[in-house]
């Protein structure tokens, strides 16, 4: 055992309550120390595990196994957590330098040949063990993802696998920072705030605060947001003003500069392609979806393609809407991709009359997050949430709330950071610091991270209908880290299938329009006023429109996600141009048109090429039709009560990864999903 370094905040067990780590006293050069300790420790438990004497069993293989890494989740949930939502440029470094390291370690502990043949053991002796449900499934999962990592592979071929997977994790890391990087430098300055006329008070505020950060002196910077399109495309009447804007979101990565991102993803590609051919696959899609519930590349591509022509078809007939008012215009012009948002707007307004941006100052930050996020969650679930502001975030803008369930009982904390910033990735997401587990007596600790401009001090966050809808779907996943009950870290909070990951999240959607929750938080910031009941029936009765864009453009992603990863490892060796790459693979599936662009192009495709959705983009589409299928079943069933919420929770949210999520799913509903209900939803069904 080595001397360890008490001094070091993270090699200690934390002071706060549920092992929130002690923000205030970690400092950016506390992490690497921490990090070969905690190496080192997860090495020796793993040689205690395979140099046991004894023949291998659950209790000396499985369990041991289980219980360790525990120091090692620690500091990497503690870093990563900073790393993605506070990433200054001394924690940047940081990550460069882990990632090999990170990469290494996994390698070494998921290729180890005498672990491998220990819990091989005890999963051909399955049938005649006395094991619960969890017991056995946690044997049939670490058997299966050992052997999907290449623990059966020679030592040769593990070497070459090692390599590959160490040189990947530092093209990722990379992806992420030029994207960074990229986005803060292509962020775009107007010297006349004319130019801005259409944003309301508070964004043109917000957009002098963000241009003061920068030390602009004079300017209005509006910052870029992780996919295409920006949410004030809708609201700039400036033409100009919008092309800039998606001018430059459309440019990430693509420039001949130090954040190129072209030649990083060719090679994300190409190791990706070359890893699953040595592990016996055709693609890297082929690789990922075999452990997937869509099971194969040809059951993804099946769905997208029964999707995109209805999509496109229904998209083609908005574009004539919109081109229709351009023509009216005084000076008319072809509809581009910059002019979409904008004029679809003026479409729902002449057809709906809904006004989104004026929608607005219904939805203020604090009061959709109390009496919208948290009361629906109370409502359905009984659990309740007190703010700890005694409690330390990783960043001042952190706030912290202690959950409780219904009898009292103590459930966990969630964290939540609203605002953007610089130093944070785009995108909205959630991430545990601390999971659940019996066996470690542990507690959940969930963040939720949402990208909102941050206002000028003392102007109140109103959100746009869009950002309403990612705070209660990120949320959805931090009922997931919450409820999830499990004795093994292994399945803890949202440890499933990544195809099926998205589906509890998009169900909590379902609630931004029921009518008790809708009323309690979508009242007016100056007068109180709820939102009229008219607008209320304005927006169900729109709940289609504008949905063959949405589609196409989330398709096109999913498409192009596929595309790039279905490459064998001989396609993939070939220095293929990006955007001729993209343009046919657009083109094959019939979503290539213009006006309509990708939801992400690939130079600025985190999901796919820095974070965990590479060849499995789809998954939100996948998960969708569970989804709709669930929102189906609540409204046949009473709705928002409590019994549905128990049921919800105890069958499928609590569960977490410690069974099939497709038998989990099938014990809540009582049958397989339908696909009927996500085609009604899309008006995909005409």
């Amino acid at each position: 055992m080595t001397d360890v370094d008490v001094s070091n905040p993270l090699l200690a067990a934390s002071p706060l309550p549920y092992q929130l780590p002690d923000y205030r006293a970690i400092r950016p050069e506390h992490y690497l120390p921490a990090f070969t300790e905690a190496f080192a420790a997860h090495r020796r438990e793993i040689d205690a595990i395979t140099t046991v004497a004894a023949a291998p069993t659950f209790e000396n293989t499985l369990v041991p196994l289980e219980r360790s890494g525990e120091l090692l989740h620690d500091v990497a949930s503690a870093f990563y957590t900073v790393s993605s939502a506070d990433a200054t440029p001394e924690i940047q470094e940081i990550e460069e330098a882990l990632a090999p390291l990170m990469a290494a370690h996994t390698d070494a502990v998921q290729l180890n040949a005498e672990l491998y043949r220990r819990i091989a053991s005890v999963h051909s002796h399955l049938d005649d063990l006395s094991l619960t449900p969890e017991d056995r499934y946690l044997v049939e999962r670490h058997y299966r993802e050992m052997t999907h990592a290449g623990a059966g592979l020679d030592e040769a071929q593990k070497a070459r696998l090692t390599e590959i997977n160490g040189r990947l994790s530092t093209l990722t890391t990379t992806f992420e920072k030029n994207l960074l990087n990229d986005t803060n430098d292509l962020a775009v300055v107007f010297d006349d705030v004319t130019e801005l006329d259409g944003l309301a008070e508070g964004e043109i505020s917000a957009a002098a605060r963000a241009a003061a950060d920068r030390g602009i002196a004079s300017g209005w910077l509006i910052s870029l947001t992780l996919f295409t399109g920006h949410p004030y495309l809708g609201s700039l009447r400036n033409r100009d003003a919008r092309a800039r804007i998606m001018a430059a979101s459309r440019a990430r990565g693509t420039r001949d500069n130090a954040n190129d991102n072209r030649p990083v993803l060719r090679e994300i590609v190409r190791l990706r392609a070359e890893r699953a051919e040595l592990l016996g696959y055709r693609s890297h899609a082929d690789y990922v979806t075999s452990d997937e519930t869509a099971g194969n590349p040809e059951a993804v591509r099946e769905l997208l393609f029964r999707l995109s022509a209805p999509a496109a078809r229904n998209a083609r007939t908005e574009q004539a809407a919109l081109q229709a008012m351009a023509d009216a215009e005084p000076e008319p012009f072809t509809i581009e991709a910059h002019d979409w948002a904008y004029f679809t707007e003026k479409v729902r307004a002449a057809e709906y009359d809904i006004d989104a941006a004026a929608l607005r100052p219904w939805f203020e930050a604090e009061r959709v997050l109390r009496d919208g996020v948290f009361r629906a969650a109370t409502e359905l679930y009984g659990i309740t949430f007190t703010e700890r502001p005694d409690l330390p975030g990783y960043h001042p803008d952190v706030r912290v709330f202690e959950v409780f369930n219904a009898d009292g009982s103590a459930l966990g904390l969630y964290l939540l950071d609203l605002y953007t910033r610089d130093t944070k990735r785009g995108g909205a997401w959630m991430n545990s610091i601390v999971s659940q587990s019996r066996l470690r007596g542990t507690a959940p600790v969930v963040v939720n991270n949402l990208n909102v401009v941050k206002p000028a001090t003392g102007t109140p966050t109103l959100l746009t209908l869009d950002e309403v809808t990612t705070f209660f779907h990120e949320f959805g996943h931090a009922l997931h880290g919450l409820f999830a009950t499990v004795t093994y870290p292994h399945f803890a909070g949202t440890n499933v299938f990544r195809d099926f990951v998205e589906f509890p999240s998009q169900v909590n959607e379902m609630w931004i329009f029921w009518p008790e929750i809708l009323a309690a938080y979508a009242r007016h910031i100056e007068t109180d006023e709820p939102l009229p009941a008219h607008v209320v029936e304005r927006l169900s009765a729109s709940e289609s429109f504008n949905q063959g864009f949405a589609t196409s453009e989330y398709l096109a992603a999913s498409w192009l996600d596929q595309a790039w990863h279905s490459l064998s490892a001989a396609d993939a060796a070939s220095d293929r141009d990006v955007a001729a790459f993209e343009a046919s693979a657009l083109a094959e599936i019939g979503l290539d048109s213009p006006a309509v662009p990708t939801r992400y192009s690939s130079t600025y495709f985190a999901h796919i090429f820095s974070g965990g959705y590479s060849a499995g983009y789809y998954s939100y589409i996948w998960s969708e039709v569970l989804d709709a299928d669930t929102v189906e079943w609540f409204r046949e069933s009473g709705g928002l009560t409590r019994a549905n919420g128990d049921r919800f929770r105890d069958r499928l949210l609590g569960v977490g990864g410690s069974k099939d999520p497709l038998d989990a799913y099938r014990d809540f509903r009582g049958r397989d999903a339908e696909i009927a209900p996500l085609l009604r939803r899309r008006g995909l069904d005409g």
